[in-house]
């Protein structure tokens, strides 16, 4: 079992930035793909970026070139450092973890933290 905890939401103004942490705890085998997700009110949740334990990654277009997916495999952490916040990217965001890679498919995940809140405003 892996237990998966978020920080570093909160309330910025568009341009800002933010730093999102996730601490991975228990079985973290079972963490070599990780990933960040968002679920914004009335809309599915997707992928924003992810990382296997190789430090190979991904991101969806709308994020690219502003958020940055990182893994501390020592400190057992994943980050997410978000940059030139926009309202859009107001959400919840998760953090996922499994042992085998699946890119932003949120279905395959078996390991899921309980979400952190971004928002901005413009």
């Amino acid at each position: 079992q892996v237990e998966l905890v978020e920080s570093g939401g909160g309330s910025v103004q568009a341009g800002g930035s933010l730093r999102l942490s996730c601490a991975a705890s228990g079985y973290t085998l079972n963490t070599n793909c990780m990933g960040w997700f968002r679920q914004a009110p009335g809309k599915e949740r997707e992928g924003v970026a992810t990382i296997d334990d190789d430090g190979i990654t991904s991101y969806t277009n709308s994020v690219k070139g502003r958020f940055t997916i990182s893994r501390d495999n020592a400190k057992n952490t994943l980050y997410l450092e978000m940059a030139s916040l926009k309202p859009e990217d107001t959400a919840m965001y998760y953090c996922a973890a499994d042992r085998d890679w699946h890119g932003g498919n949120s279905a395959q995940y078996n390991y899921w933290g309980q979400g952190t809140q971004v928002t901005v405003s413009s």
